[in-house]
């Protein structure tokens, strides 16, 4: 087992801490990029700064190995005011780390420092710390930008801290593993008048309610029951009186699918539903598709190895080999999408255990257990498909 010395995870846990005291939005995270790409030019690698914006890669090539593999973490922060009490919340109000891109960066640069040192390994490492995970697709700019042209991986790696698994599991899944995201506005537009005479108006909040039960049919009645899928009507906005019947109403939808088969047929699906309904109730409809983050695959023959790396290097209690499909989504799917590969998760803490606040909570904190437990599994990768 490769192992961080005692100092070397207090000096991580610290880093993490203060990356958590200022914590940057999606394409704000000039300190911290700042921070990592020093650190990796005093350990020794080339380093690149700029691609996707504040994206940062760190490569280091070593023997005559023709291997190239990626690992990948993400930076940026939330738009979250914090409240937990810790005394390295952040500094910041309004913004945290609230999905743990602190402890990710952390876990993944103190590999950095260890892989820097060892001479077992051989071939090309690319270290991709990425910006803009949260919504603003800084895997995609990133890629625009050349990564994988400058930086050509065989096989690429991200691991996400996730609470409800126990502290410093692992769990790996093969295939489908997150959803995808797309985000759906739907206005309708009506004719407004008093509410004490409907009859001589056309009220778009009567079709905006019967709009959304009808909504929910798309997943139990045209989705196969076996495929995950996810309809959720986040916000609707209609007139502030009541007895005005408003002129409009807006639908804000989340639309999500494990499977790219069944989110082509939901999107067809959902924009014949909203036209259809709004013309029983008489008003138009006009339809804003936005569509987001991909389905996360993970590859079957990337995603073996990562399962035989933990199972080489760690008790078999600490290791999950076919996890549960999540309805959340990441960008780390496009870089899948051209590059086999594997996303892992490693547990925060379960039940009572500190680090089981779910992620996009304000009381939310990584777990500075992890620190070792990601380095490490990160060395034994890097070293056993290197070797």
């Amino acid at each position: 087992m490769y192992r961080l010395s005692t100092e070397a995870i207090e000096e991580f846990i610290g880093l993490r801490r203060d990356i958590h005291q200022h914590p940057e939005l999606a394409y704000e995270e000039h300190r911290t990029s700042a921070l990592v790409a020093d650190k990796l030019r005093q350990w020794g690698y080339s380093v690149t700064t700029g691609l996707g914006g504040t994206g940062v890669v760190g490569q280091m090539v070593r023997g005559s190995g023709k291997t190239r593999i990626g690992l990948r973490a993400d930076m940026d922060a939330l738009p979250i005011q914090e409240n937990n009490g810790l005394a390295w919340s952040s500094c910041k109000p309004g913004l945290m780390h609230a999905c743990g891109h602190d402890g990710h960066t952390a876990m993944l640069l103190a590999a950095a420092q260890m892989l820097a040192l060892q001479t077992t390994w051989s071939g090309t490492l690319n270290l991709i710390f990425q910006p803009a995970e949260e919504g603003g697709g800084g895997a995609l700019r990133m890629m625009q930008d050349g990564l994988f042209e400058q930086f050509p991986c065989d096989s690429i790696y991200a691991m996400h801290n996730m609470p409800g698994f126990p502290q410093g599991q692992l769990v790996f899944r093969s295939g489908p593993t997150m959803a995808s995201s797309d985000y759906m506005s739907v206005s309708l537009q009506g004719q407004g008048g008093h509410g004490a005479m409907p009859h001589r108006a056309n009220d778009p909040v009567v079709a905006a309610a019967s709009l959304i039960m009808a909504l929910q049919t798309v997943v139990s009645r045209n989705v196969d029951p076996l495929q995950p899928a996810v309809v959720t009507v986040g916000s609707i906005q209609a007139g502030k009186a009541n007895n005005v019947i408003p002129d409009t109403a807006q639908l804000e939808i989340s639309v999500r699918a494990l499977d790219p088969q069944v989110r082509i047929h939901m999107r067809q699906r959902l924009h014949d539903l909203v036209q259809l309904q709004a013309q029983s109730y008489g008003v138009k409809a006009d339809i804003d598709w936005r569509d987001g983050y991909a389905v996360l695959v993970n590859n079957a023959q990337c995603t073996a190895q990562a399962l035989e790396v933990a199972r080489k290097h760690f008790a078999p209690e600490q290791i999950v080999d076919n996890g549960p499909m999540l309805t959340g989504s990441e960008d780390f799917a496009f870089m899948l999408e051209r590059v086999p590969g594997c996303y892992l998760f490693i547990g925060n803490g379960a039940g009572q255990e500190p680090g089981a606040c779910m992620v996009h909570n304000p009381a939310y904190d990584f777990n500075d257990h992890n620190i070792a437990i990601g380095a490490q599994y990160w060395v034994a990768l890097v070293n056993d498909l290197l070797s």
